[in-house]
């Protein structure tokens, strides 16, 4: 049996992994004691014991927990134990050198990556459906690399974490709606880029809604502006060359009406993509439905653990 500390089990992220690992009896979770999660020496001991280490922590206390790990390595090969594997799930290490991005539908290599891994960072909920949607069309030589992509998301207020839930749940000030991020730094957009293979720097625009949990990416494509595409059909058709086969991701058809809503994949890992566009026009739209907390966190880091594991 694999045993796995969930370092800021306390937290969303943390809650949501604890309860997916439940399902899984080929998993023991160890715990710490709440007043004993500062404690260093109580961290030390749960290191030493687990597996795997999963980190839901702000990034400067997950850089403190590798560390930490790195620090106990030496120790621990000397045991004759295998070396620690680490999930982080903050921002921390996503771009960082010796780490893999724990996005296993990306590639078949990106899989194989991921089930050797002793490192892995797993995804931004954002920069999930950005990538998922954008790497096969730069792949497939459809769409440019220095393509000037506009990616906007909108997201279930969990994804702020405890003072936003409680913004909109207790204190019951938030908006209905908001827009943010308009200095276009957020914190996704490295990853956006370096895993969408994209050479141009994306602009994103993130915006949270008056619903727990739920997402929705939508990039906008002008076909003249790409490379040999006349037909919405094309963009569709190399989405499902790309995940054909895939547990997770799915390409489904534009629906009739037009309209998505972003809450129809909640409590699970799962991903549709859908193409909607006008060949008259000439225009598209790409779109990722998710949970921010399923496939764009908890859901994802679960999956990851699971290859890494051999669960």
């Amino acid at each position: 049996m694999a045993k796995v500390f969930i370092d800021g089990e306390a937290g969303t992220t943390g809650l949501q992994i604890r309860e997916r690992l439940a399902t899984l009896p080929q998993i023991e979770v160890l715990s710490i004691a709440p007043e004993k999660r500062k404690d260093i020496e109580a961290k030390k001991a749960l290191f030493n014991e687990a597996d795997l280490v999963v980190l839901c922590l702000h990034d400067s206390h997950a850089i403190e927990s590798v560390a930490l790990a790195t620090e106990l390595a030496p120790a621990r090969a000397q045991k004759g134990f295998k070396p620690l594997k680490i999930v982080d799930a903050s921002t921390a290490h996503r771009i960082a050198p010796g780490w893999v991005y724990g996005f296993p539908e990306i590639s078949a290599e990106q899989t194989a990556a991921v089930k050797n891994a002793d490192f892995v960072a797993n995804p931004g909920c954002y920069p999930t459906g950005g990538i998922a949607l954008l790497r096969p069309l730069i792949d497939a030589g459809l769409l440019p690399a220095n393509y000037p992509v506009v990616m906007q998301g909108f997201s279930g207020y969990s994804g702020g974490g405890r003072q936003m839930i409680e913004a909109y749940e207790i204190a019951k000030n938030a908006p209905p709606l908001e827009v943010y991020g308009l200095g276009l730094q957020h914190k996704h957009v490295p990853e956006l880029q370096k895993y969408s293979g994209l050479t141009r720097r994306p602009i994103f625009i993130p915006t949270v809604g008056n619903f727990h949990s739920g997402m929705i990416d939508h990039i906008a494509l002008q076909f003249d502006l790409m490379r040999g595409v006349s037909k919405t059909a094309q963009l569709e058709e190399a989405l499902r060359a790309r995940y054909a086969g895939s547990e997770w991701v799915s390409v489904v058809p534009a629906n009739e009406g037009g309209k998505i809503e972003p809450t129809a994949l909640n409590n699970t890992n799962a991903m549709e993509l859908s193409v909607y566009g006008n060949d008259d026009l000439g225009q598209a739209v790409l779109v990722a439905r998710f949970d921010n907390l399923g496939k764009g966190a908890s859901g994802a880091a679960v999956q990851n653990m699971r290859l890494m594991l051999g669960v």
